[in-house]
C-alpha cells in the first residue's frame, strides 16, 4: 500500500526550523476540529461509507510511515510493544494497553485510553474512531509484512471509557473464527 501514494515521512517538514517558538504539540481541540470538519464535509460530498473508508485507508498510510520512522522495525515483539506503548504515550497520542495477545497468531485485543479521537466526546452511539483502525493495521502491517484488519468494539462514543480493538491478520478475519 505504501508504494501507491505519494505520501513521504519528509512532508512533515522541519519543525525545529518551521515552528521554533511553538514546536511540535498543539492541541487536541485543534486536531479533533481538523479531524470532524473533514469527516463532516467528505460525508456530504462522497457519503459516510465512502468517507469513513477513506479514513481508514489515511490510517493506514500514517501507521506504516509512523512505523517504519519512528518504531525500531528489528526488535522482536515484545520490545516493540513496548516501544510502541511508549512512543504513543510520549507523543500524547493515547496510553496504549495490551489485553491479549498471541503472537503466533499476531492477534491481539488492545486498548488505547485519552487518545486523540474520541476521549471525552459524548455518546454518539457509534464507534468513531475508523482512522485509527487504520493507523494500527498500518504499524502492524509494515511491522509484519502481513495484511491487517483492525475492528474498533468498543469506543468512547459508544459510551465505553476506552476504545478497545481487535487486531488480527487478514486472513485469520477469513478463516475460521
Amino acid at each position: 500500500m505504501h508504494d501507491r501514494y505519494d505520501f513521504k515521512w519528509e512532508d512533515l517538514g522541519d519543525l525545529s526550523d518551521g515552528r521554533p517558538n511553538l514546536g511540535s504539540e498543539a492541541s487536541v481541540i485543534v486536531y479533533r476540529l481538523m479531524q470532524y470538519t473533514f469527516k463532516d464535509v467528505f460525508s456530504k460530498e462522497l457519503g459516510k461509507q465512502k468517507t469513513l473508508e477513506l479514513f481508514v485507508k489515511a490510517g493506514t498510510l500514517a501507521g506504516q510511515q509512523f512505523c517504519r520512522n519512528v518504531l525500531d522495525t528489528s526488535l522482536p515483539f515484545s520490545l516493540f510493544m513496548a516501544e510502541l506503548k511508549e512512543k504513543l504515550i510520549s507523543l500524547k497520542v493515547g496510553i496504549l494497553r495490551i489485553e491479549a495477545a498471541d503472537e503466533k497468531k499476531l492477534q491481539l485485543v488492545l486498548t488505547v485510553s485519552e487518545d486523540l479521537d474520541c476521549s471525552g466526546l459524548s455518546i454518539f452511539g457509534e464507534s468513531v474512531c475508523d482512522y485509527d483502525e487504520g493507523f494500527i493495521a498500518g504499524i502492524f502491517e509494515e511491522y509484519t509484512g502481513k495484511k491487517f484488519m483492525v475492528k474498533e468494539v468498543d469506543c468512547w462514543a459508544t459510551g465505553d471509557r476506552t476504545c478497545r480493538f481487535e487486531v488480527k491478520p487478514i486472513e485469520a478475519f477469513n478463516g475460521p473464527a
